[in-house]
């Protein structure tokens, strides 16, 4: 698919400069860097769902859970 973008002239020109010194075409290099800033960008939003959920929810452990965790535990001197 095609697009048209505005970008500041610096950015411009040092993606162009960085594209060429990686032998990437220009559409390969957008692409990627469209590409990265997505999957760098997906779990935020998990978190943010998450991080919702638990602000009205409990997420301690009940403590009859915590204890029987402990007793299933390996008991080691350190």
């Amino acid at each position: 698919m095609k697009t048209a973008i505005s970008i500041p002239d610096p950015l411009f020109r040092a993606a162009e400069r960085t594209s060429k010194r990686l032998g990437m075409s220009r559409s390969e290099f957008y692409s990627k860097a469209v590409e990265e800033f997505v999957k760098a960008n997906r779990a935020k939003g998990v978190t943010e769902a998450l991080n919702a959920v638990y602000a009205e929810e409990d997420s301690g452990l009940d403590p009859a859970f915590m204890a029987m965790q402990v007793e299933s535990l390996d008991h080691e001197d350190w």
